[in-house]
């Protein structure tokens, strides 16, 4: 229910501005809520309500709180970047896929379009959004550097120091091993849903 009012919020804004400059800002409170408020799918996997992988169903909902807090809610100079929309646009059509597929699901009416949908849909939308992430991640890198952001620099009482800018750079670099097996991991649900081999659902 949560990203359908995101989807409905974010195409009228484009249909009223006829530009995506300032989206961002508009629906940044609603973003806000539902996807920290996602952290409680970790809850369900870890005691046994959603049938999927804790690790997996974290690590999506960690890396994608920290989009949100910690890149683009915190440098403000990126909220109108094109790769900011990008992934927006992304994780609002995988979460209503996705929710459609759960609902349906569990009224026992499950159309095979949302079920096509649902095991289909990431196979260009996940490397799409993936995108989109880094993107967003390298235009902040300037002006983390700049202004030194969530950085702790020596000397200070706790003798120790953290550079925000590297750190997200080994947060990029951590794309690299994560993606193929996260991917690869939704691409053997697919093939196992798809192909009949089973029937419970296990997310990606």
């Amino acid at each position: 229910m949560g990203w359908l009012v995101l989807a409905i919020a974010m195409a009228r804004f484009y249909m009223q501005k006829g530009t995506y400059k300032g989206l961002y800002k508009t629906i940044q409170k609603t973003l806000k809520f539902f996807q920290t408020f996602a952290v409680l799918e970790v809850v369900h996997c870890a005691v046994g309500i959603v049938r999927t992988s804790v690790l997996v169903t974290g690590v999506q909902v960690s890396s994608r709180i920290f989009m949100v807090w910690f890149i683009t809610h915190s440098i403000k100079q990126i909220q109108n970047e094109e790769s900011v929309i990008l992934y927006l646009v992304v994780w609002t059509v995988t979460e209503i896929t996705r929710y459609s597929f759960y609902t349906f699901n569990l009224l026992n009416h499950l159309p095979y379009f949302i079920k096509w949908a649902r095991y289909n849909f990431f196979i260009i939308l996940y490397p799409v959004g993936v995108a989109g992430e880094l993107l967003t991640i390298y235009a902040a890198l300037p002006y983390v550097k700049k202004t030194g952001i969530f950085s702790l620099r020596l000397p200070n009482k706790y003798n120790v120091s953290f550079d925000y800018y590297y750190f997200l750079i080994i947060v990029m670099a951590s794309y690299i091993p994560l993606f193929p097996q996260l991917y690869f991991h939704m691409l053997w649900q697919r093939r196992k849903v798809l192909h009949g081999e089973v029937t419970v659902e296990k997310d990606d």
